[in-house]
């Protein structure tokens, strides 16, 4: 995924299907400069990673 799309789908209403690394994930925050995402799963949100954006999927 590129920064553009994390972004717009970070600010979008709607719930849009993100996954890394198979699992399902929220975006949390993105950081453009690093092209790095914030991101928690939907099963342990208290777990927060910081990952590439590069290896978010939207399904």
């Amino acid at each position: 995924m590129n920064v553009g799309r994390a972004k717009e789908i970070l600010e979008s209403a709607d719930m849009i299907n993100v996954t890394y690394e198979g699992a399902p994930v929220i975006i949390q925050h993105i950081d453009e400069a690093a092209k790095m995402a914030r991101i928690y799963s939907r099963k342990d949100p208290e777990n927060e990673q910081d990952v590439p954006v590069l290896y978010l999927i939207e399904e």
